[in-house]
């Protein structure tokens, strides 16, 4: 096949433009080589030999320093190259494992093993140190979300080193770097904003809770989750962020407004809980309440924070006294401070959920038959340093009340008196579970992003696991029914469960009352075993 014909020329002409379609050809093709073949199986690499020998003959008339020329050159390499071979992503490479000296001292120099006094802390602190990248963000935002939130403008790193707030700055700037910003790629920024919003979520559950438990005393713990749901909800977290000015820091290059629900809500949220991970780490849970009511404005009394209007039972019980004709106001909560000679760790919210009325059942079969067995089995009562014995048979006494409270289901008193069951220290049970399950696992896994503590967290405090924990130390057999449906709990597992999850949901509850949160974690994960890691009986 000759190129001097002219049916070959007007082939040509065709195949050269259909790579570069700019082109504009001259009448002497024939100067190309005569014995040129065309090779049409494999196409593409005769085109580029074919259109840079009529590109040099296109540009004969133009000078070399042309910029017609050279433009014209530079779009004929754009269209004539090859297609690019397509890299695999990067979590498909396989990486050689770092050898045991490297990875001793990533971790010896990881900022995450720095405090010995704050283990929880330090592990939510990022696992590398920060770059200028990071600080960057920190030296141009910073000052503006401290004077948001009503913070001192000094660095934190002012501070002494027995202060936990000495590391307030990092955890700041890592609460603002949601999933969707720009800093989010790098793994410490990723790892260690996950990790705060994991133990936020929990923080802020445990807060409200235990808000709207002394706040109400009288009320049933359904319209308390209407309640919660009104203030910390997903839907509503847009609203608070924008009350305190924190929108264009979450997102600086959109009006939050103008967005849709789902391109709204996921960074707001994840915001808004990484940043109360880091207020409870460094300055404790009284700031996570000024925080919430006086910086984003929360008001408890608004008509959306208000429950849907329900037959409700008739309360005809007593309450404590310091509760008895006022509603509490979150300074209250925030400031309170259990005198020296209190009985309970937080003896106020004993009170919330344990009514004074308990005393009638005292001396009962129950007391005499179950308590002795059931105290023996979660290890009851715990030694306790006391300057007065009457002190130490006083909570002794009022720990037999709560745990009868707490194996007394609503099918026993509940529609005569709808606060002597299990269902106010079930409540704060689930959130104070769920807090100190969050810190063993933060402690536990030191390198694990949030999303991943988040299932396993899940999985280890299923439902129908509390429930199996509580029948295996044959707990179940002590929980007080009703005579009309005690053999249809006791044969039924479908009643049955769900029962003994809440029993020992309140058994917990119990336990943060009276003495603190070392003995949730007790109960947790040495007597009910959690994790399943101990040894089992053969």
């Amino acid at each position: 096949m000759e190129l001097c014909s002219s049916s070959s020329s007007s082939s040509l002409l065709r195949i050269c433009s259909s790579s570069a379609p700019e082109l504009s050809f001259s009448s002497s093709i024939s100067q190309f080589p005569s014995k040129t073949q065309l090779n049409l199986t494999k196409p593409r690499f005769q085109n580029l030999r074919i259109c840079a020998s009529v590109t040099a003959e296109t540009h004969q008339g133009l000078p070399r320093d042309s910029p017609q020329r050279l433009l014209k050159e530079l779009a004929q390499r754009k269209t004539a190259t090859g297609p690019k071979k397509k890299v695999p992503p990067k979590r498909f490479i396989l990486r050689p494992p770092l050898d045991d000296k490297k990875l001793a001292e990533r971790f010896l120099n990881s900022p995450q093993l720095s405090l010995k006094s704050f283990p929880l802390l330090s592990s939510c602190l990022p696992s590398s140190k920060l770059n200028n990248a990071d600080k960057t963000w920190i030296d141009e935002y910073l000052l503006e979300v401290k004077q948001a939130l009503g913070y001192s403008l000094e660095p934190s790193e002012s501070l002494g080193d027995d202060n936990p707030a000495k590391h307030f700055d990092t955890l700041l700037y890592l609460a603002f770097q949601h999933p969707s910003c720009d800093r989010a790629r790098a793994r410490h920024v990723k790892n260690g904003h996950s990790r705060l919003w994991f133990l936020g979520q929990y923080v802020l559950e445990l807060a409200i809770t235990e808000f709207f438990l002394q706040r109400y005393p009288r009320e049933s713990p359904g319209p308390m989750r209407e309640r919660v749901f009104a203030l910390i909800g997903k839907r509503y977290l847009p609203k608070w962020i924008k009350a305190a000015g924190l929108q264009n820091l979450i997102f600086p290059y959109d009006d939050m407004d103008k967005l849709i629900r789902k391109e709204r809500e996921p960074p707001v949220k994840s915001v808004f809980w990484a940043l109360f991970g880091a207020i409870y780490l460094c300055y404790g849970m009284p700031e996570v309440y000024r925080v919430l009511f006086e910086v984003f404005g929360m008001d408890p009394d608004a008509d959306e924070c208000q429950p849907r209007s329900r037959r409700q039972l008739e309360d005809v019980d007593y309450v404590s006294a310091e509760f008895e004709g006022k509603k509490l106001a979150w300074q209250d909560i925030a400031t309170y401070k259990p005198p020296e000679d209190a009985l309970f760790a937080h003896p106020r919210l004993f009170r919330a959920c344990v009514p004074p009325g308990m005393h009638r059942f005292r001396g009962n079969i129950w007391d005499f038959d179950s308590k002795p067995k059931v105290m023996q089995t979660l290890g009851y009562p715990l030694p306790m340093n006391d300057r007065i014995k009457e002190i130490t048979e006083a909570r002794n006494i009022e720990l037999g009340l709560g745990l009868q409270l707490c194996f007394l289901h609503p099918s026993k008193h509940k529609f005569e008196h709808p606060r002597f069951c299990f269902e106010r220290l079930e409540y704060v049970g689930q959130k104070i579970q769920d807090i100190a399950m969050a810190e063993r696992l933060l402690m536990k896994h030191l390198d694990a992003p949030g999303k991943w503590l988040q299932e396993k967290h899940r999985r280890l405090l299923m439902n129908k696991f509390c429930g199996r924990y509580l029948r295996e130390k044959r707990l179940h057999n002590f929980i007080i029914y009703s005579e009309e449906v005690h053999d249809r709990y006791e044969h039924n597992r479908r009643l049955r469960n769900p029962a003994t999850t809440a029993v020992q949901q309140a058994i917990h509850g119990l336990a943060y009352t009276i003495y603190g949160k070392p003995d949730v974690r007790r109960l947790m994960f040495e007597v009910f075993d959690f994790e399943q890691i101990q040894p089992k009986a053969v």
